[in-house]
């Protein structure tokens, strides 16, 4: 018995490095991945450092909503209060209007994997 615990104790081990490794890999991966969402994606309505029908991208990390000169924002969004973190990013993709009822944006991303990978790569634009 003890030969199978020893054999058990280095597969749980060899388990933890390969699971580590590969979470430290998707994390460095995610803005990358999360350009290809947004590319595909978001790119129709947004630009990273131009306006388009959605306001641009680049730096928005930080920015207090609705705060982009010259940008026509609802006045629902203009007037929330909100400064982007990544929790609120992550909420605002889950469900633009639950978050700030009467916003102009009803696009959303159900997948939490790619809104972490979006939410990466606008992190990576500051």
């Amino acid at each position: 018995m003890r030969g199978c615990e020893r054999y058990f104790g280095l597969a749980v081990l060899a388990c933890g490095i390969a699971i580590g490794s590969f979470t430290m890999s998707a994390a460095t991966s995610d803005a990358a991945g999360g350009k290809d969402i947004f590319a595909r994606r978001c790119s129709g309505c947004h630009a990273v450092d131009s306006e388009k029908e959605g306001p641009r991208l680049r730096g928005v990390f930080g920015r207090k909503a609705g705060s982009v000169p010259g940008f026509q924002y609802s006045d629902a969004l203009r007037n929330s209060g909100i400064v982007w973190t990544e929790p609120l990013l992550d909420k605002w993709l889950q469900g633009p209007q639950a978050l700030v009822p009467g916003n102009d944006m009803e696009f959303k991303v159900l997948n939490p994997d790619e809104r972490t990978a979006l939410i990466a790569y606008l992190q990576s634009l500051r």
